[in-house]
Order: structure tokens, then C-alpha cells, then sequence
């Protein structure tokens, strides 16, 4: 594979056909920073409205190292994974505390941030410093993975030390930042998961071992699925005088530090409830799941009226906990339901 016409390629590629991205406009290092932290398992049509107001509301790293908690979650909110946010905050302080305030630009010192590893790394120095580096996600090794018909486990750690040390062998010494996301690019756009890559319009394809051989169907090895551990769980929308029970989920742990409707394990029945809350009216609510990673929430609930407050909980308006309190995705057909009460 000669370096200077796959560089050629690729680049002529990304200058014709890149999509517009905010944080490609201004690529100084806390935008590329913040935008690949939200990009991390999240779809870039999904990140863009985020990263708009994110930088809106918090435009340095010193706002983000002390914005209050719930303001940031509530900034985060639908985007989920809420430990990259956590450990977003955590690296902004040590930024202001280790380094001035300003991001490094050392492999070294950007790696001793909190959630900040070696492709995040790689990204920041390549893209916001123009750095010799390599920027190595799931895209990147995909289409690494079909260039050179590589059959093995592309998420085995060889296979990643081969493909990062094969990528660094071709990046140019200038536009080395446009040429990692030219790679990103085209594993987002062109060179497709699943058996479904665009090859025909590929500019990569006179280089590709896989199409060349009509492997590109089985390239990279599919992975087994783990299976997924379902939990049961009941939901309930505490009303009282048009205002709902919340509480805030343990810091640590799933889903940490945000906001929850009231909600206990397995599946409980209305008489169940009923003996729990004598003094109301109880109503069935739709039934949700929530796919995580590693587990599945099958959620039941219940809308239980009131007649008195109780003192476990606060309870909230609609409108304040849909403008304060981050409630995550996971509870998202219950705060629909909760509109449709009132």
C-alpha cells in the first residue's frame, strides 16, 4: 500500500465530501475534546444539538470544571452513558488544577485525565494540535480490518496494535488531523457495519484486500452477542395536588446522580401497591424497556394519587422537573405518561 496515493485518496475524498460539523468549524482543543467524549457510542446526528448547547452554556474549561452538578446532567440528558459526563468534569478540574487550565497536548498528560484514553488521546493531539498520532475507533478499525482482509477478532488487542501500527505507517506529516477523521469518515458513511459498505464509491477500493477477494459481507468477524440480563421493575408516578415524587439515584452505579420516578425490583400487581399506598387511586400506566450494554429493564407502572404527601420523596411539578431534574432516558414513557395526567 504506497502511503503518499492512499494519503491522496483519501484526502481529495474528505475535501469534496466531509459533513459539516460544528466542531469541525473551530477545531481548538476543548471542542474536539468535548465532541468526541459525546461521540462515544452516540450517533453524530444525535451529538450535534447537544455539542451546540453544551458549548453555549459552558464555553471554556473552567465553566465546565465548576458548573453544578445537576445543570451539567441536565445538559447531558438523553445522550446517556452519564460516566462520560461524570469523568468530563473530573478531567476539567484536573486540567485547571495540573495544567493551567489549558488541555495538553502531551500523549502522556492527556491520558491521565479522567475518561480520556488512547484513541480520545490520538483524536485531540492529531485533530486540535496537528500532532503525529493516531486516532483508532470502531470505524477506523473496521475499515482497516476490510483494507487488509484481516479475518481475526478486530477488538482482540493484536489486532488493534497491528491496524494502530499499520495507520501511523501511513499518516502524512501535514493534515494528519483530517486524515484521522477522513478515516472516521468514511467508516461512518461509506465503509459500513453489517455487511453493507458502499464500495462502488469507495476511494479506498482500489486499495482494499476484502472487496478485491468479495469479502467485504463477512469483514470484520462477527462477534457473539452476550446475552443481555433482563430486569423486572415497577414504576411509580406518585402524584400529589399535580405534583410527582422524584429522587436522585446514588452517585456511584448506574445511571449515577441522576433523577428517577420511585421504582422498586420485579413486578409488582395494583393490589400490591394498594397495600403499599391505602389512601389513593391507583391507575395502570403503559409498559417500557430499556436496553443497556449489559441488562434490560422490563419496566410495569402505576399512577398512584395521593391524598396526602409523604415525606420520603420531593415532589415536582411537570414543568420544574422537565426544565431542573436530568431524568434519563430510561424513564421515558413514564414522563410522557406523567404530561398526559395533567
Amino acid at each position: 500500500m504506497d502511503p503518499t496515493s492512499f494519503q491522496t485518496a483519501l484526502l481529495d475524498w474528505y475535501d469534496s465530501s466531509k459533513r459539516i460539523l460544528p466542531w469541525r468549524d473551530n477545531p481548538n482543543p476543548y471542542h474536539v475534546w468535548v465532541s468526541e467524549i459525546m461521540l462515544q457510542q452516540t450517533r453524530v446526528e444525535a451529538v450535534i444539538p447537544y455539542f451546540h448547547r453544551f458549548i453555549a452554556e459552558l464555553p471554556t474549561i473552567a465553566d465546565l470544571a465548576t458548573v453544578d452538578d445537576d445543570k451539567l446532567n441536565k445538559l447531558w440528558e438523553g445522550l446517556g452513558y452519564y460516566s462520560r459526563v461524570r469523568n468530563l468534569k473530573k478531567a476539567a478540574q484536573q486540567v485547571i488544577h495540573d495544567f493551567d487550565g489549558e488541555l495538553p497536548s502531551n500523549r502522556t498528560d492527556l491520558e491521565s485525565l479522567s475518561g480520556i484514553g488512547p484513541y480520545t488521546a490520538g483524536a485531540i493531539r492529531s485533530i486540535a494540535f496537528n500532532q503525529q498520532d493516531t486516532a483508532v475507533d470502531g470505524n477506523v478499525l473496521r475499515v482497516f480490518a476490510r483494507l487488509t482482509a484481516n479475518q481475526n477478532d478486530i477488538k482482540s488487542p493484536p489486532v488493534k496494535r497491528e491496524i494502530r501500527r499499520l495507520v501511523a505507517s501511513l499518516l502524512p506529516e501535514e493534515r494528519v488531523g483530517d486524515f484521522n477523521q477522513a478515516l472516521m469518515e468514511i467508516g461512518a458513511t461509506v465503509c459500513l457495519p453489517n455487511g453493507k459498505p458502499l464500495c462502488m464509491v469507495c476511494p479506498l477500493n482500489s486499495f482494499c484486500e476484502a472487496f478485491q477477494q468479495g469479502l467485504t459481507d463477512t469483514i470484520p468477524k462477527k462477534q457473539k452477542k452476550t446475552k443481555r440480563r433482563i430486569e423486572k421493575r415497577t414504576v411509580l408516578l406518585l402524584e400529589h395536588n399535580g405534583k410527582f415524587a422524584i429522587r436522585q439515584r446514588p452517585v456511584d452505579g448506574l445511571l449515577g446522580g441522576l433523577y428517577e420516578f420511585p421504582n422498586v425490583l420485579g413486578h409488582l400487581t395494583k393490589a400490591d401497591v394498594l397495600k403499599q399506598y391505602p389512601d389513593s387511586t391507583i391507575s395502570k400506566l403503559p409498559k417500557a424497556k430499556h436496553v443497556f450494554s449489559h441488562l434490560e429493564w422490563h419496566m410495569i407502572g402505576f399512577h398512584v394519587l395521593l391524598d396526602e404527601q409523604i415525606e420520603q420523596f420531593p415532589f415536582v411539578s411537570p414543568e420544574e422537573l422537565y426544565a431542573t431534574y436530568s431524568v434519563p432516558t430510561a424513564f421515558k414513557t413514564y414522563k410522557e405518561a406523567l404530561l398526559k395526567l395533567n
